[in-house]
């Protein structure tokens, strides 16, 4: 919680304590100046009738004029003082009231400030207010670096325009553009970087492939001329060029042709199966097939090549008949000395298919940073998806294996993995 925020807080539980508080202790001061008159009034009405029973005593009034003006002071009294025999018997009752007063001011300082923080607690925003204010920051931040991102890309540009033959440069100038979303210039960096590759080939399709990529991003989907011009020359080079395979994919796909989108991707599972993006091209091969209202087909090679583990994921008897066949089913594996953060590899299937056998190795790669045959032991968990969501949600099934598993050559033992939890929160 910010200073500011209890700042105000407490200037505000300041003005309601005075609200409260103030009007107690100003009536009680009022009820004193008004008792005080009435008494010192009292004391001028018995001194005068004292003199009066004097000069009557004395001879100096007949009986008849003591009489009136008695009468005549007692009337003054009246309109004078009221209340004043009252307010002289009452002098008790006003302690026990100046008590009272304290007692609800001393209460009321206590119990108002812990009302209000423990009620703001329960019902206020403040986890609201913080992330917008984290919104704030980061926008605030992100401008800066944008504009600290765009200076640095002219000043590089500017480089290399002196410096052609740089290759690195411009394929840093490229990922750039695509950082700030400059798609035009990104692909026209691409470009250059393609016409400053000479002798290999391979390199020159990638580079023709993420200008495609830059131009296909610029047209928001649209496979224009550009973008399918560099599309043809990528592949001229290399047909497996996979940015292209994947362009090519997502424009079928968008089209409704599923049998083409997945002949596409499923060549880059071939070619690359380490791709950064497998795990998405997976997703959407499976979505394809779903399209087609057909089963995707089970990837279980005859031979196992690489290192792995073999996992058998059953779920409890609990949850049988319970849980639809179409809900998304994750096996992972992280590292075993790593709490939290990406998982290694991740394998999506469907509830349908339980119970089943599935090798986890480098074909369901996160990364191809992280490969899982570089792991010397894993974590497994399984987990049944109601949205979808890689991310646990309530209502979702899970299970793992309590102890680290290795990661070992060819076939091996397959470890047992039981989903018998339903996550709560």
């Amino acid at each position: 919680m910010t200073q500011t925020f209890w700042l105000t807080a407490a200037v505000l539980i300041v003005l309601a304590l005075a609200f409260v508080v103030a009007p107690l202790f100003l009536h009680r001061s009022g009820r004193r100046a008004e008792m005080d008159l009435r008494n010192q009034n009292l004391l001028a009405y018995r001194s005068r009738m004292a003199e009066l029973d004097r000069e009557f005593e004395a001879g100096a009034l007949d009986e008849e004029s003591y009489q009136q003006l008695r009468e005549e002071l007692a009337g003054s009294m009246l309109d004078d003082v009221p209340d004043a025999e009252r307010g002289v018997i009452a002098s008790p009752d006003r302690a026990r009231g100046g008590k009272s007063a304290i007692v609800i001011a001393i209460a009321s300082l206590a119990v108002i400030p812990a009302a209000a923080v423990y009620l703001y607690g329960q019902w206020g925003a403040m986890d609201d207010v913080e992330q917008f204010r984290a919104m704030q920051e980061m926008m605030a931040a992100d401008s800066d670096r944008l504009g600290q991102m765009q200076e640095l890309t002219a000043q590089l540009r500017e480089r290399l325009e002196d410096n052609p033959e740089n290759t690195e440069g411009w394929a840093m100038l490229g990922r750039s553009y695509m950082r700030i979303e400059q798609y035009e210039d990104a692909a026209w960096a691409f470009e250059r970087l393609a016409e400053s590759i000479e002798d290999d080939e391979s390199g020159k399709a990638v580079a023709w492939g993420l200008s495609a990529q830059a131009a296909f991003f610029l047209s928001e989907g649209d496979l224009n001329p550009e973008v399918s011009n560099a599309i043809e020359k990528a592949r001229s080079l290399n047909p497996d060029e996979v940015n292209s395979l994947g362009l090519l994919g997502i424009h079928a796909f968008s089209q409704q042709n599923f049998e083409e989108a997945i002949r596409y991707w499923e060549r880059i599972v071939s070619v690359a199966p380490n791709h950064p993006q497998i795990t998405s091209i997976r997703q959407g091969i499976e979505q394809a097939y779903q399209r087609l209202g057909r089963e995707m087909p089970q990837e279980q090679p005859s031979e196992v090549s690489g290192a792995g583990v073999t996992v058998q994921v059953e779920i409890d008897e609990a949850f049988q008949g319970e849980i639809p066949d179409d809900t998304t089913l994750f096996v992972l594996a992280r590292r075993a000395n790593v709490q939290g953060g990406p998982p290694l590899a991740v394998a999506r299937l469907s509830a349908g298919q339980l119970p089943m056998e599935i090798r986890l190795d480098d074909r369901f790669n996160m990364s191809a940073n992280a490969k899982l045959s570089e792991a010397g032991e894993v974590r497994l968990q399984a987990r049944l998806s109601r949205s979808g969501n890689a991310r646990p949600q309530a209502g979702d099934w899970q299970g793992e294996v309590d102890q680290p598993v290795p990661v070992g050559e060819g076939e091996n033992e397959p470890v047992t993995l039981v989903i018998d939890t339903q996550l709560v929160q």
